[in-house]
């Protein structure tokens, strides 16, 4: 799957400018149409071939805005929680590069229960009972780490795996792979409980890549997607007139420049006439049962974190590539017992439900789900212990996987008693990026893109898929 669309460009321009009047042969396969004279051109949403069987067809992944304490909510260390108080040992601070802590610390232990769910016995913590009970099914990897230790650019890391703008997103790299298997919706949607982190809409961007290949953003209010409806005194038949005459003006460009993000241009027009229909009716989950509604704890009508998880199920259902949701308020500087208690009711019945529900409809397995955030939290506090909270950590946290091609009830790697540093089987972001193609069926060295004179790709010039959690 070595894809490289910039060949395409050149030799697209070479037959224009030889009179061949390729750029119509362009726009055509984009629609769908008939073949084209130029059989190595191809609807660059068209649907393709993985390199190899897949685990998953599709992906949900759940992004943490902020940070929560992996030490809170999946990693039980009884040492630490005895070491509360106490001064951080001397060797540990001076080792590490801190955000915001400046003076020696104190440590501080989760003052939160923990216990073993499912025949795997996997430890979760009190604040997640629904999810704890999925323990089965879940995949959790201890021993990530990664470069970053800001927000902004820890964000850009995990979701683009380079830590400054610029670079295209893994959704948006899944979508040039893979393609797209449904022709109402984008390939790739983006939702966001809150505000965006500091990232921005980077995070679901497609960077150099073309632009037919970024994320959409779907919202909770007013029209899911900006400019969906029509105006007032608009009918849907002057919608399509309108489409018409502007695309006739972009063909005739098109086939003049050869310019692909004309193309993109035509199809987006395409995709927004289509949408008007499709959308509202994947947005209307009144027709849900009451049970289901009660499995994610949504109300019709009403948005937020759990109607996002129902919305992602029914996009998957449609054939929706990727789907990514973003919660936002974890970032626990201060006052982290309450704070985190009340973020994980809002997130557990919701997550588990998602689970269960893609389970009992026969779509898990070959839908791969992902919860993780930008890094983890430090075994010190921040702060004083009265109003504990707890600073950035790069250096060791967990994200976890469940579904298609997933071996569920299994921990990768292990930490030292302090949850401070990795002990055994370290797994870096290139790593995890690595994972999540190969399950997708891709080979993340084969996917690449020529850019600026380089062949780039979402690992850069490393990872491994992580072969402990593969069923």
């Amino acid at each position: 799957m070595d894809r490289d669309l910039n060949l395409e460009l050149t030799r697209r321009e070479l037959f224009r400018t030889g009179g061949m009047g390729l750029g119509a042969s362009a726009l055509m396969s984009l629609l769908g149409q008939e073949a084209t004279a130029d059989p190595s051109f191809r609807n660059p949403l068209q649907a393709r071939q993985s390199n190899y069987p897949a685990g998953a067809k599709s992906v949900i992944y759940i992004h943490m805005i902020g940070a929560p304490s992996q030490l809170d909510l999946y990693v039980d260390k009884p040492k630490l929680r005895d070491m509360t108080g106490e001064l951080c040992p001397e060797e540990l601070f001076n080792s590490q590069q801190f955000a915001f802590i400046r003076n020696r610390p104190k440590m501080y232990g989760s003052q939160f229960k923990f216990r073993r769910f499912g025949e795997s016995g996997q430890k979760f913590s009190e604040l997640l009972p629904e999810i704890g009970s999925m323990a089965d099914e879940i995949a959790l990897i201890e021993t990530m780490h990664g470069e970053q230790i800001n927000h902004s650019p820890a964000q850009l890391f995990m979701q683009t795996g380079f830590g400054r703008f610029g670079r295209p997103s893994m959704g948006s790299w899944v979508t040039y792979g893979l393609g797209s298997e449904n022709e109402n919706l984008p390939s790739f949607v983006v939702m966001v409980t809150g505000s965006v982190g500091g990232a921005g809409n980077s995070m679901w961007g497609s960077g150099f890549l073309p632009s037919i290949y970024q994320g959409v953003e779907f919202r909770a209010n007013g029209d899911p997607v900006l400019f969906l409806s029509n105006p007032k005194g608009i009918r849907r038949a002057d919608r399509r007139r309108i489409v018409d005459t502007i695309n006739q003006l972009n063909r005739e460009q098109l086939v003049d420049l050869g310019d692909p993000e004309i193309a993109t241009r035509i199809g987006q027009y395409e995709m927004a006439y289509k949408m008007q229909s499709s959308v509202p009716n994947l947005m209307d989950t009144s027709g849900e049962t009451e049970s289901t509604h009660a499995l994610y704890g949504t109300t019709p009508g009403k948005a937020g974190f759990a109607n996002n998880c129902l919305l992602a199920r029914r996009l998957v259902e449609r054939g929706v590539r990727f789907v990514q949701l973003f919660d936002q308020g974890w970032d626990h500087h201060s006052g982290i017992e309450k704070s985190i208690r009340n973020k994980t009711k809002s997130v557990d019945k919701p997550i588990a439900a998602l689970l269960k529900d893609l389970k009992q409809r026969g779509l898990l397995d070959e839908t791969l789900v992902i919860c993780g955030s930008e890094f983890g939290r430090t075994p010190m506090v921040q702060g004083g212990l009265e109003n504990a909270g707890r600073d950035h950590h790069k250096d060791c946290f967990s994200i976890w996987m469940a579904g298609g091609g997933i071996r569920g009830g299994v921990r990768v790697g292990e930490s030292d008693d302090l949850g401070f540093s990795i002990t055994k089987d370290p797994v870096s972001v290139h790593d995890f990026h690595a994972t999540v193609l190969h399950l997708l069926g891709m080979d993340h060295t084969a996917l690449t893109y020529k850019y600026q004179g380089r062949q780039f790709r979402l690992t850069d010039v490393a990872g491994n898929p992580v072969q402990k959690i593969l069923a």
